[in-house]
């Protein structure tokens, strides 16, 4: 309570740590009513909201209006969108806070939280502190919030009526006989000797707010006099007062408290049955303290059956989670609230909220029925109903998981669709990106053909909501079609009728685009999908922004791996050869795998090479072993003296570098063969009638283990119309099956080609192996393929 009213505020809670490692409860709510902020009672320190900020940092937060909200912590005003300043201090106890102090406010506009207000904040927390370790505490909360009942100004112009005396430090308690009435006790003046039994009939939240308030009296070193509203046993509001301090920094003293009734002042002024509207009054837990004449007439209840109870069980239509928001925002912010409600199936209602710092004066009065409504939603159910909150729960973590999965922009875009539309019901989708102060559109579905095109590439000083959404990093929800136009006006709409809500997509402080959602319905968003939403935005905006330095990336790794292949093959008499290389999809690093053909002077040289491993070291590698492949060739080395000779340089170079290879040396008159091979896939021949068979090439280890490996040469024919493949194991190994499957697949294509050109039975091989898109491992390609000699 010295906490709220020493910044101004109207609620505050406290939030401690729990048993469960990293995340905070709620253990305190004071002037707010505890269902109505049920989704912020846990939070994760890992969070980004204020509260998380202050007890991850040790330092306090403060947040004087909505603008400054929103800049730092777009989460919280996605799930709290109403104008109110909020004070965070971290409760010390050694070198780790064992919670935070929060108070809200109403927004002071431009002018940020003073001095005075963070010192006295702070002073309270270190308060707050202390008192736990002192009284020896403990420092963590699992259970639900205690609700507690502030003080009220309102209370001073009550009529004094009871009277009793309070020893804080004791906890003994004497009171008069109107003080036992009205507390509910019989007979009146029985012997009741402490707080616990004089309070045994009040709310929990009274009583919680009883001990606070006379708490703070009695630690006060000057005479302070608190006053705070309850509810008595009967229903009926009370006012107590308290007045005492101790003396001479002694032990808590004895208080002196006064209990106010309102019934035995004037009765309710006869102007407030004369309105024409419905009118009453709730206190900020949610009761009711005032009907008029009129509330009764239209709800069909009388004051005494209204009166006392809290809203939501009086007034169960207004308990509709369509209508939670409208009235967090009546407790939050200074504005007034209105809105249209539906009491029953044919009755609706037009509804005002006015706040203040005591409670909320609600007014309403018959309307006709509108053409949409917050109240209106999709056929999946309303916000806050069971299928909500596990969309809450669920959604989340599922397009976490798939967004890890995706690498480039496309992907993302694909993801986002199949996730996050069927999540909360929505039809249209559309993802801009922002490049040089631009949007461009990078991705749609569900829209009319061509409408978007017209937002394609505008400039971030446009006003329209796309735009806006990713400059202020506010998220914008309208809940009909008639609001969006209402907003903006004159903006082409592809739809009448149905939603549509903005998400501005940034990473890291930085901005990346936005996205569009659209829902064929007018439909409401509550706290919790504009939080989830706000939050699936970031994961968005993050993946968005890995694809975008992936495919920078991938272009630049594409571009160094083609430097390192050779960029056209010779062309000889009776052969003809086509390689191919196909990167990987998992990774954007550089792969190993080569091929190259050399014109020797012992025939024409085959080669294939795979490095093991990713990254500028397998392309280093890479290289050099084609360099060193071809010096040996063009020297006139044989096949298996190339082979020892370039496994001895790769264990010079890089002990613990392992690759694969196979060298073939052809004569292209005659189609002989001398192959060798070092670990790697045998290659594949079709055979002029078409008949295909996979080689039994005699080979040793792989590169890079044994210097004195030794590597045997099998010869072979290539006839006439044959064709030999040489390929790495990234063209035949797949996850989940077994690689003769592959090499079985490849056979088989080789011989459907029938006498098809080279290069398109290259291509068919190759287009086969892109259908994956999931491919761990770079592919290269070398097929040659043997003409009959001219006569």
């Amino acid at each position: 309570m010295s906490a709220v009213d020493g910044v101004g505020g109207y609620a505050g809670g406290v939030y401690l740590r729990s048993r469960t490692p990293g995340l905070l409860l709620m253990a305190v709510l004071a002037g707010l009513p505890g269902p109505l902020l049920r989704p912020w009672w846990r939070m994760h320190v890992n969070r980004p909201f204020p509260v998380a900020e202050a007890y991850r940092s040790g330092r306090p937060v403060y947040l004087g209006d909505a603008e400054e909200s929103m800049r730092r912590f777009p989460q919280l005003m996605a799930g709290l969108p109403f104008p109110f300043g909020s004070l965070y201090a971290p409760v010390p106890a050694g070198t780790t806070p064992v919670g935070v102090l929060v108070v809200l406010r109403y927004a002071t506009r431009g002018v940020p939280v003073g001095g005075a207000d963070r010192r006295r904040l702070e002073a309270v927390a270190r308060e707050l502190g202390a008192g736990i370790a002192a009284q020896g505490l403990p420092a963590t909360w699992d259970g639900e919030p205690m609700t507690v009942r502030l003080p009220s100004e309102a209370a001073e112009r009550q009529m004094r009526v009871g009277h009793f005396e309070w020893d804080v430090g004791s906890g003994a308690v004497t009171a008069d006989d109107r003080t036992h009435e009205m507390l509910g006790h019989e007979p009146a003046g029985a012997p009741v000797r402490s707080m616990e039994a004089l309070a045994a009939g009040l709310l929990p939240e009274d009583v919680y707010g009883l001990w606070t308030l006379g708490s703070g009296a009695a630690r006060s070193a000057e005479p302070r006099v608190r006053r705070m509203p309850l509810w008595g046993p009967d229903g009926r509001p009370l006012v107590v007062e308290l007045s005492g301090h101790r003396e001479h920094g002694g032990p808590a003293g004895l208080l002196t408290g006064v209990l106010l009734d309102p019934g035995a002042g004037p009765a309710v002024p006869d102007a407030a049955d004369r309105l024409p509207r419905g009118t009453l009054s709730h206190d900020r837990l949610g009761r009711i303290t005032y009907v008029n004449g009129a509330a009764e007439d239209i709800l069909g209840r009388t004051r005494a059956e209204l009166t006392g109870r809290p809203l939501g069980e009086a007034l169960p239509w207004l308990a509709n989670p369509a209508y939670e928001d409208h009235r967090r925002a009546s407790l939050f912010s200074d504005d007034p609230v209105h809105f249209l409600a539906r009491r029953t199936p044919t009755q609706w209602l037009s509804v005002a909220m006015f706040p203040g710092r005591d409670g909320v004066t609600i007014t309403f009065s018959p309307s006709r029925r509108p053409g949409h409504s917050a109240d209106t939603f999709t056929a999946r159910g309303e916000p806050g109903s069971p299928a909500d909150r596990s969309t809450v729960l669920y959604r989340p973590v599922a397009l976490a998981i798939a967004l890890t999965e995706a690498v480039t922009a496309r992907q993302v875009s694909a993801v986002v669709t199949e996730e996050l539309l069927p999540a909360f019901g929505g039809r249209q989708l559309a993802i801009y990106l922002q490049n040089e102060r631009r949007l461009y559109l990078a991705w749609e579905t569900g829209f009319p053909k061509g409408f978007l095109d017209r937002f394609d590439g505008v400039g971030l000083d446009t006003h329209i909501p796309g735009v806006e959404t990713l400059t202020t990093g506010r998220p914008l929800f309208f809940e009909s079609m008639e609001a969006l136009g209402d907003a903006y006006p004159g903006i082409p709409m592809d739809a009448s009728v149905g939603a549509r809500a903005f998400l501005p997509l940034i990473a890291s402080g930085r901005p990346v685009g936005s996205c569009i959602l659209g829902f064929d319905q007018p439909r409401g968003f509550s706290p919790e999908e504009r939080t989830v939403l706000t939050a699936l935005a970031g994961l968005i905006a993050q993946a968005l922004q890995r694809a975008q330095r992936y495919d920078t990336e991938a272009a630049l790794a594409r571009g160094l791996q083609d430097a390192l292949l050779p960029h056209r093959l010779p062309v000889v008499d009776h052969v003809e050869t086509v390689g191919r290389y196909l990167s990987g999809t998992q990774d954007i690093e550089i792969g190993g795998d080569w091929y190259d053909v050399i014109e020797t002077g012992s025939g024409l040289a085959l080669v294939i090479g795979d490095v093991q491993g990713h990254g500028v070291a397998a392309a280093a590698t890479m290289g050099q072993l084609r360099s060193a492949v071809r010096a040996f060739a063009l020297i006139g080395h044989e096949p298996q003296e190339i082979m020892s000779a370039t496994n001895r340089l790769l264990i010079g170079l890089d002990p613990g570098q392992f690759a694969s290879c196979c060298y073939v040396l052809l004569d292209p008159e005659t189609g002989a063969m001398r192959a060798v091979r070092a670990g790697h896939p045998q290659p594949v021949l079709r055979h002029p009638d078409g008949e295909a068979e996979v080689l039994a090439l005699a080979g040793g280890v792989v590169l890079g283990v044994d210097p004195d490996a030794s590597y045997p040469v099998t010869e072979l024919r290539l006839g006439p119309g044959a064709v030999l493949a040489l390929f790495t194991d990234g063209l035949v190994e797949k996850a989940g099956t077994d690689i003769d499957e592959g090499i079985e697949r490849l056979r088989s294509t080789l011989a459907a080609v029938g006498h098809m050109p080279l290069a398109e039975t290259a291509d068919r091989i190759i287009r086969q192996a892109r259908q994956d898109e999931d491919r761990p491992d770079d592919i290269a390609l070398l097929v040659a393929a043997r003409r009959a000699p001219s006569r």
